[in-house]
């Protein structure tokens, strides 16, 4: 059985319970409350969420990762087998997290524990307006179509679209209109309904 650890309302985890939603795969959802307890980090020494654990002794952090684990045990469709949808896959599911979410850490940090005067400094307005020109190639990219990779949903989308949400909610970003509007019908998807209901916000 799958174990979801993640905070209530946790965008990274979301993505997770959202993938196994899609895929039909039961799990188990653990909130965890901030900071997390001394008996998950003897689990899971960075103290980080989310992290899974499956059976055979499968314990692994990092959503991405996880995300990738579970469509190599689990084959599915959200992982295209098709080289060039495949390569698109994966390039945005990373992006989600080393140009987007791995900017936004920092920006958050500063947000909403920095001084005063440190709030609004050089690298706050370099990582915003890298997030800004991420966010505007990811709208091109996105174009017209349903998904941000061939006719159906992916990794990519699962990835993303989570991200935008901590952009937006947490720090207050614009989110082009295109992308706003993919995130709107992402949300409809019953599998996106049943995963915000696994880690609901406190």
């Amino acid at each position: 059985m799958i174990t979801i650890y993640n905070f209530a309302g946790g965008a990274r985890g979301f993505r997770i319970a959202w993938q196994c939603e899609e895929m039909g795969l039961a799990y188990t959802p653990v909130s965890l409350p901030y900071p997390v307890p001394d008996d998950y980090r003897a689990k899971y020494p960075p103290g980080s969420v989310p992290f899974l654990e499956d059976e055979g002794g499968v314990a692994i952090g990092e959503s991405i990762a996880i995300m990738l684990y579970l469509a190599g045990r689990y084959p599915t469709p959200l992982l295209p087998r098709d080289p060039a949808l495949l390569a698109r896959t994966l390039q945005f599911a990373l992006f989600a997290e080393t140009t987007l979410g791995g900017t936004m850490n920092p920006l958050m940090a500063a947000k909403f524990g920095a001084p005063e005067a440190d709030k609004r400094n050089w690298s706050v307005r370099m990582g915003e307006a890298g997030i800004a020109a991420g966010l505007a190639w990811l709208a091109s990219e996105l174009g017209d179509r349903p998904f941000l990779v061939g006719d159906a949903l992916s990794l990519a989308d699962i990835a993303i679209a989570p991200a935008l949400g901590i952009w937006k909610g947490a720090l207050g970003g614009a989110v082009p209109e295109p992308l706003e509007a993919w995130r709107a019908r992402l949300a409809e998807r019953p599998a996106h309904a049943k995963a915000r209901d696994a880690f609901p916000r406190g």
